[in-house]
């Protein structure tokens, strides 16, 4: 993990060792069309539409990875979330697409 201002890069071999034990939330920023198409097991779709409810319910102190495409769009996401008072953000480093390259098996349509 590499730390960087205010949250982490996770890799997705991070990411899939502790997928299974339910110790992340993630979010994926992808568009609708995409996240409907594949995502990571338990994935969260966040939108600006669905972000304040989201707020509402998160558990700010959960360990909480930020997914896009390739891991760029993550980054500020995971920044915005840090000023928001979460404690423990991460952006996934390479995003879906190398999730879907790595793990092909774990994909939830």
């Amino acid at each position: 993990m590499q730390q960087a201002s205010n949250f982490t890069h996770l890799s997705a071999n991070q990411l899939a060792e502790q997928l299974g034990e339910d110790h992340y939330v993630v979010l994926d920023i992808r568009d609708a069309n995409t996240f409907n198409q594949g995502r990571i097991p338990g994935a969260i779709h966040l939108t600006n539409e669905n972000l304040a409810d989201f707020m509402r319910e998160a558990d700010f102190d959960k360990p909480t990875v930020v997914c896009c495409y390739h891991g760029i769009s993550s980054q500020p996401a995971a920044d915005f979330l840090h000023n928001q008072d979460f404690t423990d953000v991460y952006s996934l480093d390479g995003g879906f697409v190398q999730w879907q390259q790595l793990y092909p098996e774990h994909i939830e349509i």
